[in-house]
């Protein structure tokens, strides 16, 4: 699958990019394309492009506050988690959300 995605935490110093690496690297690690927009403390880092969100086929938002320009991803699956669950846990966290999306397409 094609995954995109925001990490943001409260300070933006280190979980936010923490996370971002951790799904990105578990995600490659189960098959699927991943890539993630971090918002932090530096501003928009690795900003996703209305190509990365268009080919998506849900975006994962990981994140203890809110978003910049969430609205970007208007029409998209949108599925949210803490950001702690995916700088520990990033691959589980990658697996039930394209489970979810599978389950979602089938019905």
């Amino acid at each position: 699958m094609n995954i995109v995605g925001v990490t943001s935490c409260i300070a933006g110093l280190a979980h936010t990019p923490m996370a971002a690496k951790s799904l990105e690297k578990e995600g490659a690690k189960l098959g699927h394309n991943v890539k993630v927009e971090q918002q932090g403390a530096m501003g928009m880092m690795n900003k996703l492009s209305p190509a990365d969100i268009s080919a998506a086929d849900f975006v994962l938002i990981a994140a203890d506050r809110s978003i910049e320009e969430e609205e970007r991803f208007e029409g998209k699956v949108i599925i949210r988690v803490k950001i702690g669950q995916c700088v520990s846990h990033a691959a589980e966290v990658i697996k039930k959300c394209v489970a979810a999306v599978e389950e979602r397409k089938n019905k």
